[in-house]
């Protein structure tokens, strides 16, 4: 690749990643961008970023105009489910169901690929909206910085899992997009850490020990019992280490 070439590269990277990550209107991305859908992993970090900036300072706004710790929160999290569409939650709920509700490999993939959300996807859902919600409140009145954290940090553990886990089935999301080389893995993490340590600072480096065992506590369990990674997997990981960030922060602040 010429020079010349690589500030289109990384633009085109940064518009793929969100066009990944979010339902947001993008300008259309040229056909070869799709060709090299795995290149632009590492700006899932910066995806994050964005998500949680636009969320943080809607809450931020809100608790400045008087509106309750609880209900800014709720508007962050709604902002963020808004411009994800869910995609997350949606992962983590087929996720729970179909590890937790099959005896067998195909019959947790059929799960897990059906569009009914069971008992165990519901709890999951409850568990994860209350966690997140009751800490962003608590986080809130420090700014918006923790919201950043926990956007962009989590996104940065996808691309190792989508490289370290064989693909669980023949189509899907996670499938087309493709594993990812080493570099832009190692660059995933590298933003994500430095995304967090100016958001929050040291206490960065515990969020993301916690949340690097969950999500490999996930991985590990995911090869188990369904042989790999779907799109799924990696919106339940991404749930759980929003999850660990946010409990993380919440118990530094509390300290």
């Amino acid at each position: 690749m010429r020079k010349s070439d690589i500030p289109r590269a990384w633009a085109l990277n940064v518009g793929m990643a969100f066009a990944l990550l979010t339902r947001l209107p993008l300008p259309r991305l040229p056909d070869d961008a799709f060709d090299r859908q795995a290149d632009a992993v590492w700006a899932f970090p910066v995806v994050g970023l964005a998500i949680g900036g636009m969320a943080g300072m809607i809450g931020v706004a809100a608790l400045a105009l008087g509106l309750p710790a609880s209900v800014s929160a709720g508007l962050i999290l709604a902002i963020q489910i808004g411009v994800t569409g869910a995609m997350h939650e949606d992962g983590l709920a087929d996720t729970v169901d179909g590890l937790w509700g099959g005896w067998t490999r195909e019959r947790r993939l059929e799960i897990m690929k059906d569009s009914a959300i069971g008992t165990y996807g519901v709890l999951a859902l409850i568990l994860s909206v209350g966690l997140r919600w009751m800490a962003l409140a608590a986080l809130l009145p420090l700014g918006i910085w923790p919201v950043i954290a926990a956007a962009a940090l989590p996104r940065s553990l996808l691309p190792p899992l989508m490289a370290g886990l064989p693909h669980a089935r023949d189509d899907g999301l996670s499938r087309r997009v493709g594993a990812p080389a080493r570099g832009p893995v190692a660059m995933a993490l590298m933003f994500g850490l430095a995304i967090g340590w100016f958001a929050v600072g040291p206490a960065i480096v515990g969020a993301w020990l916690l949340a690097v065992a969950l999500v490999l506590a996930l991985a590990l369990l995911a090869r188990s019992r369904i042989g790999g990674q779907t799109g799924d997997i990696l919106g339940a990981a991404e749930q759980l280490g929003e999850i660990a960030v946010l409990l993380t922060l919440l118990a530094f602040a509390a300290s």
